[in-house]
């Protein structure tokens, strides 16, 4: 069986290697035309895709997989309008592809140098139970003239190919081959290994899901990642802060939607205002459902926190779970923030400009916000149109992996002829 998926996986990725130079040169306009005409299907499709999609909740129900798995899995009219909705705002983006980056004229040489962009070539994206990656991926891969290798976790696999349907029909109306985009047939988990192991046919792996999958990849693969390994954000609570500022932004970074990664999964306040603003906060937490576990002082402030243990400063509940840590001042808090956070996206709340500037400094992480929820995290809300992911390392890309961050670069060097002493 092994033999024969590994099979399966480097046919699909000479394939995506045959698309790839004749997508790094279509033209913009085919690239929109693609995208506008995968959306206008999505929409036609609405009805059919719920059906699908009613029919991988129903079996994720049988296992009993978390309400947090079932919300990340779920598609209703809304969502597939939203995801519509991105492909026609990744269309309207400019081609980032071609781009002059930057340009000059050589040391006494006759060169003129230009630093072009251009696509990174054939994109791996492994994911598991959110099928609006399937159209994310697909569009902005489509957008930066790159190939995509869709693996879709079993619990959202046929939804997903169902969208993947409709971003093989825009292919076909702008002329683009059909291989720019394939979404990997089967759910078996040895397409994962294979993958991890395909360098002579992937050029960049994304992996889109849990801890577990994200480590493995990690640790396993041989081909370049861009990745996140826990979205554990923060909102800090600083002296400073307005109250009810502080309450709904602190509300809404944890409670809008718990499974996303962007959520904010702890809360830092100063010792100064955390018996005026924790008590409020915990009634609308506790209200909607939240559990709250906090440290000794947190405790004093309302008693119907839970204690918190020294493993919840780490921790990624994706749930309606939320850790409350008291600190002395800003110091303490970017100290625990970049101890215990993931280096993801964290949050302060205060109307003091120093503080703010501080915070956003020495803050270790991809993305950093003021007086704003986390939940914002979103490569959409940035702009971008969508997103393939959220970057937390060091390297090509940090924060939101848009279209523009699917490209590298290469050197145009033109002269009149010159020639080297």
């Amino acid at each position: 069986m092994t033999k024969d998926i590994a099979q399966i996986m480097h046919e699909i990725g000479a394939r995506a290697q045959a698309a790839r130079l004749t997508m790094a040169s279509a033209t913009a306009a085919q690239k929109d035309t693609a995208l506008r005409e995968a959306a206008r299907h999505l929409r036609g499709q609405a009805a059919a895709l719920i059906d699908i999609n009613a029919a991988d909740i129903a079996r994720a129900n049988e296992q009993q997989f978390s309400a947090a798995l079932i919300d990340r899995l779920t598609l209703n009219a809304s969502r597939i309008e939203a995801m519509a909705k991105s492909l026609e705002d990744i269309a309207a983006l400019p081609d980032p592809v071609g781009k002059t980056l930057s340009q000059w004229e050589g040391h006494n040489n006759g060169l003129h140098i230009e630093r072009i962009a251009v696509p990174l070539g054939v994109i791996g994206i492994i994911y598991e139970s959110r099928p609006n990656v399937t159209s994310d991926a697909a569009g902005l891969c489509i957008k930066s003239g790159n190939c995509a290798i869709l693996r879709a976790g079993t619990e959202s696999h046929a939804t997903s190919t169902a969208i993947w349907h409709s971003i093989e029909h825009g292919l076909q109306v702008a002329g683009l081959p059909l291989d720019a985009v394939i979404i990997v047939p089967t759910t078996d988990r040895q397409a994962v290994g294979v993958m991890l192991t395909m360098n002579d046919s992937i050029d960049v792996l994304i992996p889109r899901g849990g801890a577990s999958l994200t480590k493995r990849v990690a640790a396993e693969s041989r081909v370049p990642t861009l990745l996140h390994l826990d979205g554990n954000c923060h909102t800090y609570i600083h002296t400073a802060a307005d109250p009810a500022m502080a309450i709904e932004v602190a509300l809404n970074a944890k409670m809008r939607r718990t499974g996303v990664c962007g959520a904010t999964e702890s809360i830092v306040i100063d010792e100064a205002v955390v018996d005026h603003i924790l008590p409020k906060l915990a009634d609308r937490l506790l209200g909607m459902g939240c559990v709250i576990r906090g440290d000794a002082r947190a405790q004093m402030a309302d008693d119907r926190i839970e204690r918190a243990h020294d493993h919840d400063w780490s921790t990624e509940y994706l749930d309606a779970i939320i850790s409350i840590k008291t600190v002395k001042d800003i110091s303490q808090a970017i100290l625990h923030i970049n101890h215990y956070g993931s280096h993801h996206t964290d949050a302060i709340i205060s109307a003091d400009k120093n503080a703010v500037a501080l915070f956003c400094k020495q803050v270790d992480s991809a993305i950093v916000m003021a007086n704003s929820s986390t939940q914002f995290a979103d490569g959409g809300e940035f702009g971008m149109g969508a997103e393939i992911g959220i970057a937390t390392g060091r390297l090509h890309a940090r924060g939101p992996v848009g279209c523009e961050q699917l490209t590298t670069y290469k050197y145009v060097v033109t002269s009149h002829g010159a020639t080297r002493r």
